[in-house]
């Protein structure tokens, strides 16, 4: 954890800490007696621990751990799964054989533009407060299909011209959280 981190996290729990006060679940009244702090204290700690804690991640050029593709059961669906993290996998020349991705507050980055796509496949997504980021190569289409809940996924990779390139198929479940499909 980087120090960015570590002051972001004092900074919610300080503003979690006023906002327990003011609503009577603890007694600290000796602690927040300027009336100034009634309302602009919380909500101010609040919004600078996420700011701090987001930053950090931001500028961490290190957040995402490189790992070896997660081959699932069948031997071919890769099966990825993140909680409280980020982790990335990149395809170098292996066949693709579809996914299922879940981010639990954390993140996942699949790179795919070096791998082998020569069939239709489908890649199954469920986020709750995180996000995925999926890099497709130009010669695939991609169609998504989403039921999000405070998030969305946003599709900016560009269409194939050849009507018979194979497409990735995607279908996203996202409460909070995210995905976002890019060449």
């Amino acid at each position: 954890m980087t120090r960015r981190t570590i002051i972001g996290i004092l900074f919610i729990v300080a503003g979690a800490w006023k906002l327990a006060n003011m609503w009577g679940v603890i007694e600290n009244d000796w602690l927040w007696c300027q009336s100034w702090t009634i309302y602009v204290a919380p909500v101010l700690l609040l919004y600078l621990g996420a700011t701090m804690i987001v930053s950090s991640y931001r500028r961490d050029p290190n957040q995402w751990l490189q790992r070896p593709l997660p081959i699932g059961e069948d031997g071919k669906r890769i099966c990825c799964s993140v909680h409280y993290g980020g982790d990335e996998y990149t395809y170098h020349g292996e066949t693709f054989h579809g996914a299922r991705l879940d981010a639990f507050c954390g993140g996942i980055r699949i790179d795919l533009r070096q791998a082998v796509i020569t069939e239709d496949e489908g890649i199954d997504v469920h986020t709750f407060c995180g996000g995925i980021e999926l890099f497709v190569p130009t010669h695939v289409n991609v169609v998504v299909k989403s039921r999000s809940f405070l998030g969305g996924v946003g599709n900016h990779a560009t269409h194939a011209t050849d009507p018979n390139a194979p497409t990735i198929h995607i279908v996203a479940d996202n409460f909070l959280g995210g995905m976002d499909v890019k060449n």
